[in-house]
């Protein structure tokens, strides 16, 4: 399959970032990583979710739609792959799961007003890990302000991820199960989990694969 655009996203703790800085490392590929690091928000809605998660999820908003559009629109024709860790519609996704009725339908006005002027990804990677899993993946990586993420919002993001693949059909999306899988530190695993995702004939649509 000819990818030029490719988007890999999960939950959090899924190991989507790692697989993308290893992609784009072995196959000199552009990468676009999500900046969250630097958002100060968001220490502060995993201490306290009602209070900021609009100003969280308005600050996204801005950056994400920023970021994609600074560097799509500078990509090089040429080039043979670009790979991200998100697509926008993580925005919406991630929204759903946190603003109130009244807040979400005033970011929904906002997020549709500029979604369609962006690219869609050759292909949608989806990587799954249990809620289970991404907790024990949360607090091996040690980020203090991660630690107290409730299985109950990770497992809201997850349906929230589902809910939005029942929606499509003009994406070719591709979901991995890698709960039995280390391809962050097994060399066989990573590679057969890239094989699976480059040379695979994905229909548009949901296509499911379980390692």
């Amino acid at each position: 399959m000819d990818l030029r655009y490719l988007v890999i996203e999960g939950n959090i703790g899924a190991g989507k970032t790692s697989l993308c800085n290893k992609i784009a490392s072995e196959r000199n590929a552009k990468l676009i990583l999500e900046q969250f690091a630097d958002n100060p928000f968001l220490p502060k809605f995993y201490k306290n979710p009602e209070r900021y998660s609009f100003p969280l999820e308005l600050s996204f908003l801005a950056d994400r739609y920023n970021q994609l559009k600074k560097n799509l629109e500078s990509f090089d024709l040429f080039s043979e792959l670009i790979v991200s860790d998100y697509f926008f519609m993580k925005s919406l996704i991630f929204s759903s799961s946190t603003l109130q009725e009244d807040e979400y339908k005033l970011y929904r006005q906002l997020f549709d007003i500029i979604y369609s002027s962006l690219p869609k990804p050759d292909l949608y990677v989806y990587l799954h890990k249990s809620v289970d899993n991404l907790i024990s993946n949360i607090k091996l990586r040690g980020r203090e302000y991660e630690q107290d993420i409730s299985f109950e919002y990770l497992k809201s993001i997850e349906n929230g991820y589902f809910n939005f693949f029942k929606q499509q059909n003009s994406l070719k999306i591709l979901i991995i199960d890698t709960n039995t899988i280390d391809f962050v530190n097994n060399k066989r695993d990573y590679k057969m989990l890239v094989n699976t995702i480059f040379d695979g004939n994905y229909k548009e649509g949901i296509n499911r694969i379980v390692f």
